[in-house]
């Protein structure tokens, strides 16, 4: 067979194992995912050697540091996953979940009930522990899953692929309700996007160009997970102290992913106290500092050097690395209106101690989660009690920020009458 009969024939066998998987059993899932997560750790140094594979390509290949680092598994990083599967395990069951349930005037009842969406096809990059996070929801939320991830963590990919599957049959699960494209052929992502009569929903996870080859060519609807270009804004209310724990966790914490900070607000009535202190401390991470004009004075008036003046190419940048763009700013106005300009809908935040401000900020500023008084890497699925997530929304339909087991699910309407007919 050809590439594209391939494609066909893995979401074929996808659609098939979705129709069986709708019928299963909460306890059956459960225990399917508790015994993948099992495998996962008991098949740890099998999965860690062949991510080694990966990464030994990749050095080769000259990733960039960021993209190792999110290629890169560790035992904790395994560990990580099997709990995910563990906790997403444990979240109820949101299949057959009836809500919104009324009594019309002629006395029959209306409903909605959650059912799965179907076949979700996702196309990813570098990190492979997305195999496991979105096979866990998919099967919680009885979607059969077909994945096809980048060809830097090919021999990751399979690995877990391979461990999950196993696990998952020996359990009860239909074959191919987990299936993943193994070929490093780009021309599969496009033979997937012309699958619209296979495949229910397409989720890209990934860079930029990524993101915008799937839009520009899919046959499938598209739940986009587009860039972080996410801000942290300093008001002039901050407690100075927090402001700084925050803004440094922000960005140091995990540099490389879509949630952490990329530019840094300041009040400018207390930018002369608290950016010489959070300058300084970001300095000695490691971070570099693209700032405007009057971030630089005061910087260079504390000593602390090495400082660059931004561009507007850098307040419109994803740096995925540490690299932080600072700008002071005038006042709330003045922070939401460059927000506005240069943000990417994903993560925001304000650090204040007025309540007005607070909510000024949650109304006005559009992103798939605000933050207040808190890190924007906290824009995480498991973080904000989701268990695992497929990704990070900043569509505006459907589904918004973390997604999790509801969001994988669409609603039939339920009828329950007692010989109502159509006057």
């Amino acid at each position: 067979m050809n590439l594209k009969e391939i494609i066909c024939e893995q979401a074929k066998k996808t659609k098939e194992a979705a129709l069986t998987l709708a019928g299963c059993s909460t306890t059956l899932k459960n225990n399917a995912l508790v015994a993948m997560a099992s495998a996962l750790l008991a098949q740890s140094d099998f999965i860690l050697e062949e991510n080694r594979k990966d990464l030994i390509a990749g050095k080769n290949h000259e990733l960039s540091g960021p993209l190792l680092e999110r290629l890169t598994l560790t035992p904790k990083r395994i560990a990580d996953m099997a709990t995910g599967m563990r906790e997403v395990a444990a979240l109820p069951d949101p299949v057959g979940e009836m809500f919104n349930l009324r009594r019309r005037p002629n006395g029959m009842q209306v409903g909605q009930m959650r059912v799965p969406i179907g076949v979700i096809g996702i196309i990813y990059e570098s990190r492979p522990n997305v195999t496991a996070d979105v096979a866990a929801l998919c099967i919680k939320s009885s979607n059969g899953v077909l994945l096809r991830g980048g060809s830097e963590a090919i021999e990751s990919n399979k690995a877990i692929a391979a461990v999950l599957t196993h696990a998952g049959t020996e359990a009860g699960l239909p074959p191919h309700a987990i299936t993943l494209i193994e070929t490093t052929d780009r021309q599969a992502i496009f033979e997937m996007l012309e699958l619209s009569d296979l495949i229910d929903l397409i989720i890209p996870r990934g860079g930029a160009g990524l993101i915008h080859t799937v839009v520009a060519h899919s046959k499938i609807p598209v739940m986009k997970h587009d860039k972080g270009l996410c801000h942290t804004f300093i008001d002039a209310s901050a407690d100075l102290k927090m402001a700084e724990t925050i803004a440094f966790n922000a960005k140091v914490q995990r540099p490389a992913t879509c949630n952490a900070m990329e530019t840094l607000l300041v009040h400018q009535a207390i930018a002369p106290s608290f950016l010489p202190m959070v300058g300084k401390r970001l300095q000695e991470a490691g971070v570099g500092l693209r700032v405007c004009p009057r971030t630089k004075a005061l910087l260079d008036a504390a000593g602390i050097e090495k400082s660059i003046l931004a561009t507007e190419e850098d307040f419109n940048t994803e740096y995925l690395d540490l690299i932080l763009s600072v700008k002071i700013v005038d006042d709330l106005e003045g922070a939401m209106a460059h927000i506005a300009q240069y943000g990417s809908a994903h993560s925001e935040a304000i650090i204040t101690e007025d309540y007005s401000h607070a909510m000024r900020f949650i109304n006005r500023v559009d992103a798939s989660a605000v933050f207040v008084n808190a890190s924007t890497r906290l824009n995480d699925g498991y973080q904000l009690g989701l268990g695992a997530e497929m990704g990070i929304s900043t569509s505006r339909i459907h589904a918004r920020g973390p997604m999790g087991l509801e969001a994988l699910t669409c609603a039939k309407f339920v009828v329950l009458g007692d010989g109502q007919v159509r006057e």
